[in-house]
């Protein structure tokens, strides 16, 4: 018996709606890289981009556990004494909500050439409006596969 390689051809790419109001960062991340990677599916290929599509919706209403939203995020502008910070809290209230879910699926994908590819596969919105409704994405309900996938206010 022959180990199975996918081909381009045996590539099918479906595309997944993802809301990830009051979820926590951290699991629905790890569940977008792993569509983002393929790996749920049987004919896995590490070596290619067989992942779905994800659309992420809601990103502004992500959850984050412990003190994480103090966390300061640090950044260079390439000068000298040009370090930069800014916590995570500030980031989801700013301009730009959706790139905390973006920089936390990033990391959980390795550091190659084919994850920056299907980096390119994930869209986020920080509202509940996305352009993909032509696709008809199917809806995956992170929040009901674990109970933990919701943080529980104390």
């Amino acid at each position: 018996m022959k180990t199975f390689s996918a081909t381009p051809a045996d590539i099918d790419k479906k595309w997944i709606l993802i809301d990830a109001e009051g979820v926590v960062l951290g699991r629905l991340a790890s569940i977008v890289a792993m569509r983002l990677r393929g790996k749920h599916k049987a004919s896995f290929t590490p070596h290619m981009d067989m992942g779905d599509n994800v659309i992420v919706i809601n990103a502004d209403k992500v959850q984050l556990t412990g003190n994480k939203r103090n966390k300061p995020n640090y950044w260079h502008t390439g000068y000298p004494g040009g370090i930069k910070s800014r916590t995570t809290g500030q980031i989801l209230e700013g301009a730009y909500p959706e790139r905390v879910v973006m920089q936390a699926v990033k990391r959980m994908l390795p550091g190659n050439r084919l994850s920056r590819k299907q980096m390119t596969n994930l869209r986020v919105y920080a509202g509940t409006e996305h352009p993909h409704e032509a696709q008809s994405p199917e809806v995956l309900d992170v929040k009901s596969m674990n109970n933990k996938n919701t943080r529980v206010a104390n």
